[in-house]
């Protein structure tokens, strides 16, 4: 694509947005609204036109050139990224789950599945690629210094076997070895005597009727013929069924082309942005020397004008703003000077008539005004229930505003300029001139202040010196006393000690690395947790059946929980915060492999605090503390980073097993919810834990350090069916008709992706993959693997079920479903009384007929 065609795509992203923004922002208030299903749909509409935006928004910036429009176009892309968390977080508050589902919403958008899954941003890596590839070579430079590759390779290479397993392996290959020797043998002895019978015999002189020979040509050709015809067709009405998937072509040409051009367009990215960068400077410097003394002039003649304005409506000279208020760009804040001098008067009469007051009444003011207090507190409370009970409204969002400056900012300067002589979408010099130009007024007023704050004091001691003096005396007084009175509710804060504030972040780096606590993660992308769409949630909700969830929902769950705040630090300072993530389901189901994703997907380190990893190492507990100040004070700096803990149950144990109390898998207990409450929103630290066994924890503590839960379930049909498919293509299969792949995912019901990924790999060796042109793969061959594997059995699902509801969340769902049964039972009772009064009036009305 062009540059102008990212530009209309641009341009089309803006007006949907616009489009939004005015359903989000009605000319009339909205009255609370009551049904929950017209909530829901809202709030769902709302999310997946949002999601739209978000993904043209992101193509747009990825492939965009100008500088300076990839500014406005990452300050929209933060906006609407916050709005869509926020807006996940409305639909979990309402339906009290963390799964939805959108099928009607869907039908009504004109949208496809397809559609909901969460775009990526390809700019968290790629702006941090260089420190990512120091930070791998620094890695592996400390790991090879330590030992821990050649040690690793030896714990992989060697198994354990007992003497008779060694014997009983020994005495397979030297049999097959004689096995083949003898049939090497036998074979060269019957090669043998078939030379020699074919030596003995005479040679036979008949010869065939030529017509007859040419009949037999043409039966042997015309039914090879057919038969390939026949097949051909038959897998091609399969492949048009979808029973087997199609043959993957090879990238045409124009699609290598258009690779080649996406990655053109990013090195002119980097080169637009290194001259946009090193102009900044110089063009500040001269904006600096040349306006510079002109803005100065400017703003001592307004700033004194201001005095002169507000000294005659007055009579007093006006003291500056503070810093902290702003200075004088608060003064002069589109408000004019006559009207800061009439809030400055009538502020000063306020003052005069609450001392003359005081001085009258005493202390029986402040009596009334705390009787005052409490009844409005009261009547406020009072109207906050009644609003509570009336309906659900939207709550006032943090990122909206973002978004409505990136649109006015669109608005302003990019949507009626040409651009079209801007062949290679370098920085605009005027547009740069004018944003310097403010940075420098900006410093220039800082300066401008104080010299004006001088000579307000000056002015002051020469023109009203003797009134002067009475203010100080009195307000010495006051200040006397108000500071005899602040001394008792001062209250000094803890400051926290840094136990390692005499080294380095590398030595902390190098030493978490050599104990194994910070670790490489895995290469492994999100699209590569393969799941299916469910099509079926809707429907079953509706018929009040709570349906299970798919992994294209758990995917979903994690790049908006974890993969978007981490990689987006405006996103992640004002979205709600989430400190810690907790992955549970049955062994197989990816809870490892997701850990590894949002590492890659967002260039975060990965440390590793796994009950079963931190045996024997840092003993006791100061040593222990010292370990997670370390883990976390590195996790800070390197941000973006994740703290894995695996067996999250082991650490939240009710009763700690006899084999595993040398272990002391409980040691992080207690420090770990004192070092959660550390974090803060500017940290992009997210601890993640996963479990297979929840319902051996204790609850209580173990959901106040976890308090997102994802329960992962085991894959459906759908998801089976393209599992099955994904492995067998990533391992090297030929999918032929012969090779029953809904029977497979038919059969493997119980069975999670680990499962069927091991038994892939068992059967797909390199001698059988050698051997499908002559023996195609079939179905059953993949059973015998599967059968010495263990299924996921009901009563294990049924356990997580039953655990995750008496999660907090989960008691909420509980709750919600018996009311609405609660209030349905009370509209039959209502009904049945109603219907049974009209039944008795009839009876009576037809004895008063007779």
């Amino acid at each position: 694509m062009s540059e102008s065609s990212y530009t209309r795509m641009w341009a089309q992203a803006q007006g949907a947005l616009e489009d939004l923004l005015v359903d989000e922002f009605p000319p009339i208030a909205q009255q609370p609204m009551k049904d929950r299903l017209k909530v829901f749909q809202g709030l769902a509409t709302f999310y997946l036109k949002y999601l739209q935006i978000f993904r043209s928004l992101e193509a747009v910036y990825d492939q965009i050139g100008h500088p300076q429009k990839r500014r406005v176009v990452r300050h929209v892309l933060d906006g609407v990224m916050g709005r869509l968390l926020e807006l996940k977080n409305e639909m979990v508050e309402l339906e009290f789950s963390e799964f939805h589902y959108f099928d009607d919403v869907l039908q009504d958008l004109k949208l496809t599945p397809e559609d909901l899954e969460v775009p990526i941003p390809k700019y968290f890596v790629r702006e941090k690629i260089r420190v990512l590839r120091d930070r791998e070579k620094m890695l592996a430079h400390i790991m090879a210094k330590g030992g821990h590759i050649e040690h690793f390779e030896q714990v992989v290479s060697v198994q354990t076997m007992s003497l008779e397993e060694a014997v009983r392996v020994l005495q397979v290959c030297e049999r097959a070895r004689q096995g083949r020797l003898r049939h090497h043998f036998m074979k060269e002895i019957r090669q043998a005597e078939k030379e020699e019978m074919a030596a003995k015999s005479p040679t036979s002189t008949s010869t065939l009727d030529p017509d007859q020979a040419a009949t037999c040509i043409q039966k042997v050709w015309l039914g090879y013929r057919q038969r390939k015809r026949t097949k051909r067709e038959r897998l091609e009405e399969f492949i048009f069924l979808g029973m087997v998937p199609p043959e993957q072509p090879m990238p045409s040409a124009a699609q290598l082309k258009a690779q080649q051009v996406e990655a053109t367009r990013r090195l002119v990215q980097e080169e637009n942005e290194a001259e946009y960068q090193g102009v900044l400077v110089s063009v500040k410097e001269s904006v600096r020397f040349v306006d510079g003394p002109d803005i100065r002039e400017t703003l001592q003649e307004q700033i004194r004008q201001w005095f002169i304005e507000c000294r005659d409506a007055t009579g007093k000279f006006p003291d500056l703003p503070s810093t902290e208020e702003g200075g004088s760009a608060a003064i002069f804040a589109q408000k004019t000077p006559e009207q800061v001098a009439a809030e400055l008067a009538a502020k000063e009469e306020e003052k005069e008539k609450r001392n003359r007051w005081k001085d009258k009444n005493g202390g029986k003011e402040q009596k009334e005004k705390k009787k005052d207090k409490k009844v409005k507190n009261k009547r406020k409370k009072g109207e906050e229930v009644v609003e509570e009970q009336k309906g659900w409204k939207m709550p006032p969002s943090h990122f909206l505003p973002t978004v409505l400056d990136g649109n006015k900012m669109y608005k302003d300067v990019w949507q009626g300029r040409d651009e079209r002589q801007n062949f290679l979408q370098r920085f605009d010099a005027q547009l740069v001139r004018e944003e310097k130009r403010m940075e420098v007024e900006e410093e220039v007023r800082v300066q401008v202040d104080e010299l004006m704050r001088q000579e307000v004091k000056n002015l002051k001691l020469t023109v009203d010196r003797e009134k002067e003096k009475k203010k100080k005396q009195k307000g010495k007084k006051g200040s006397k006393k108000k500071k005899k009175k602040g001394k008792k509710s001062v209250k000094k804060k803890k400051k926290v000690k840094d136990l390692t504030a005499d080294r380095t972040i590398e030595s902390l780096y190098e030493e978490l690395v050599l104990e194994g606590l910070l670790i490489r993660p895995m290469n492994i992308k999100l699209s590569e947790y393969i799941g299916e769409f469910s099509y079926m949630g809707t429907t079953l909700r509706q018929a009040d059946i709570e349906p299970m969830p798919s992994l294209s929902d758990v995917r979903q769950l994690i790049a908006l929980y974890g993969i978007l705040p981490l990689g987006s630090q405006a996103v992640h300072e004002k979205a709600p915060l989430i400190k810690a993530l907790l992955l549970a389901g049955p062994a197989g189901v990816g809870k490892r492999m997701l850990v590894h994703t949002l590492c890659t997907e967002t260039g975060a380190n990965l440390f590793n605090l796994s009950p079963g990893n931190l045996t024997g190492k840092y003993p006791g507990r100061s040593c222990l503390q010292y370990l997670l100040h370390m883990v976390f004070k590195v996790a800070r700096q390197l941000q973006p980073s994740v703290i894995w803990i695996g067996d999250a149950e082991k650490t939240f144990y009710k009763k700690v097993p006899k084999p595993e109390k040398e272990m002391e898998p409980k040691r992080l207990k207690k420090d770990l919810v004192k070092v959660l409450k550390t974090l803060k929103c500017e940290d992009r630290v997210l601890v993640v834990g996963t479990t297979r066994r929840p319902f051996e924890a204790d609850l209580k503590p173990f959901c106040k350090v976890y308090k997102k839960i994802i329960l992962i379930p085991r894959p459906d049909y759908a998801s089976r069916l393209v599992l099955w498919r994904e492995f067998l293509l990533g391992g090297g299969a030929h999918l032929t008709p012969s090779l029953d792949l809904s029977s497979l995912a038919k059969v493997t019901d119980g069975y999670t992706q680990g499962h069927i990924l091991q038994a892939v790999r068992l059967v797909l060796t390199q001698r059988r993959l050698a051997q499908q042109t002559t023996r195609p793969l079939t179905a059953a061959e993949f059973i015998p693997p599967l059968a010495r594997q263990d299924p996921v059995y009901k009563e294990e699902e049924e356990a997580f079920k039953t655990w995750y509801t008496r999660t907090p969340l989960g008691k909420k769902k509980v709750r919600a479903v018996k009311a609405i049964e609660d209030e349905g039972a009370l509209d039959k009772g209502k009904n049945k009384q109603d219907n049974g009064k009209k039944t008795v009036k009839e009876e009576k009305s037809k004895k008063k007929n007779k």
